[in-house]
């Protein structure tokens, strides 16, 4: 078979090597729509669902816990949209931080490119903490820093290999983490309609509790947007596979559609039902020794030791499939900036498999350096940890707003929208309410760290990204003296994929049940 050398994929009649010029576009497109779809999902359910929805119940209460996951959600939805538009398009590794460089500002490209590869060193990082912190609730004996040894060689070396496997241990994974859900909600509607050990119906009595429902008032609401940030952090990194996944026009557009909303049906049905069941006086719900989830308190509500046990393990294999995500974005990313010239070449270099393995050790690395640090203490170090992703999260979806609305406008100016895969159906006002909220989010979210006392170690977690960030972005622009992107001369010829990309699909019966099963992720 004929292979494009550029392009690493079958060339075919759609898609040959002289289509469009090739800068990202160099990994192998071996990543399935069902492994795709698997992957979107397992990085963003992990230790923001399993263990923060425990942090934010007992900081904001169950009002709180529900509302904020609700409202970060429908940000991220209209984010998606917006994300999903261009990744179609211009399907590469580097994502919503390549469309940054190449639609706003490379310096601002620069900027967040630096900021989120930081983001999943981080998060890969915080998962290796919250494996000491879930298994404690076995024992105390286990060295804190054995156990996360061990997950952190064994994740290096599953992005290391083929990508293709990568994709089907990932998959494997998450299947089991939306299996557990889903008997997760069902068992929890149970225990409170009166299947639990004192026989009683719980019913929203929890939400009466004194200071319930909204603990700690506007302070407690909007520190909760941190957690719930942390928590939906990853949705967006589906983008990042597009640089390895087969026929991105078509498949990414599907997955965006999808997956969010598997992942909001999961989030605020997960949220409601842990406001429910679990008072926000729980024991041991927000120390940094906590030893439970709200999820494996559910089990234990329903009289079954063995059960919690069973939850505790599912939480544990999540953690770990959310660093093993963690880790492949952070690598790919740093294996951008190596591409665009904003790091040593030395990260750009690839395996036979078109890996990028120094990126992935050098992110695993620093990953492990931060990991590390946690002889401060496993609770606290976590907690900090999800303050700085949170806000990096929602620095992330700001700027994907912004490249949004600046796409467009090239694409108008150089009349190419009928090109488009797919079209983003809130434009342009989804756009820019999502570019103000986040804002006015990351603004606030900090106001636990004034109230009651002013605490300087929460203050520079919240904030430390915003400065940062900044000098990062004046920096780059200084040195190299980059400018604007104008609408147009931006760049909406580089790896590009237009309808014309699209392969053709198979029709008949056979074509429509691997639609459906690739839907259903099978």
């Amino acid at each position: 078979m004929e292979v494009d050398a550029e392009k690493n994929v079958p060339a075919s009649p759609t898609h040959s090597a002289e289509h469009a010029p090739v800068a990202e576009d160099q990994l192998r497109r071996s990543l399935s729509p069902r492994q795709v779809q698997m992957i979107a999902i397992g990085g963003t359910i992990g230790t923001g669902l399993f263990l923060g929805t425990g942090k934010a119940l007992a900081t904001g209460g169950p009002a709180s816990l529900l509302l904020c996951y609700a409202i970060v959600g429908a940000i991220v939805f209209v984010t998606m949209l917006c994300l999903g538009e261009m990744a179609a398009f211009v399907p590469v590794a580097g994502s919503f931080c390549t469309f940054s460089a190449r639609y706003v500002d490379d310096a601002w490209g620069f900027a967040l490119t630096w900021n989120y590869w930081f983001n999943d060193a981080v998060s890969t990082a915080a998962d290796l903490v919250a494996l000491q912190l879930v298994f404690q609730y076995w024992t105390d004996s286990f060295p804190w820093y054995a156990l996360g040894l061990i997950i952190w060689f064994l994740i290096v070396l599953a992005n290391i290999i083929n990508v293709r496997a990568y994709g089907e241990v990932e998959y494997w994974l998450c299947l089991l983490k939306v299996v557990t859900i889903v008997i997760f909600i069902i068992l929890s509607i149970a225990v409170n309609a009166g299947g639990n050990t004192s026989h009683e119906y719980i019913g929203a009595r929890n939400w009466y509790l004194p200071d319930a429902p909204f603990v700690g008032g506007i302070g407690g609401f909007a520190s909760v947007f941190v957690t719930a940030s942390f928590a939906y952090g990853g949705t967006e990194s589906i983008a990042i596979t597009a640089g390895e996944t087969r026929d991105p026009a078509r498949q990414l557009p599907r997955v965006v559609k999808n997956v969010f909303w598997r992942i909001l049906f999961f989030y605020i049905l997960s949220s409601l039902m842990i406001g429910l069941n679990v008072p926000y006086n729980y024991p041991n719900l927000n120390s940094k020794d906590t030893r439970t989830s709200p999820f494996t308190i559910a089990f234990q509500m329903a009289g079954s030791k063995v059960a919690g046990s069973f939850m505790n393990a599912v939480i544990l294999t999540s953690i770990i499939s959310a660093g093993n995500h963690a880790l492949f974005a952070g690598s790919r990313l740093l294996y951008t900036l190596s591409v665009n010239g904003h790091a040593p070449k030395v990260f750009g270099r690839l395996t036979r498999f078109q890996v990028p393995w120094v990126s992935v050790l050098f992110t695993s690395f620093i990953s492990g350096l931060l990991f590390g640090a946690s002889f401060i203490g496993a609770g606290q170090l976590w907690t900090w940890l999800q303050n700085l992703v949170g806000v990096s999260n929602q620095l992330s979806w700001i700027s994907i707003g912004i490249a949004s609305l600046r796409f467009r406008a090239g694409l108008k100016a150089q009349g190419k929208e009928h090109l488009l895969p797919f079209k983003n159906w809130t434009y342009p006002f989804g756009p820019i309410i999502a570019v103000v909220l986040n804002s006015f989010i990351v603004l606030i979210q900090g106001w636990s760290c004034f109230s009651p006392k002013f605490s300087p170690v929460d203050f520079v977690s919240y904030y430390i990204e915003l400065p940062l960030f900044a000098l990062m972005f004046v920096a780059w622009k200084l040195v190299k003296r980059t400018k604007f992107k104008s609408a147009s001369e931006m760049d909406l010829v580089t790896d590009v994929y237009t309808k014309d990309d699209i392969e053709p699909e198979e029709g008949g019966w056979t074509g429509r049940v691997k639609r459906i099963g690739g839907w259903l992720c099978f």
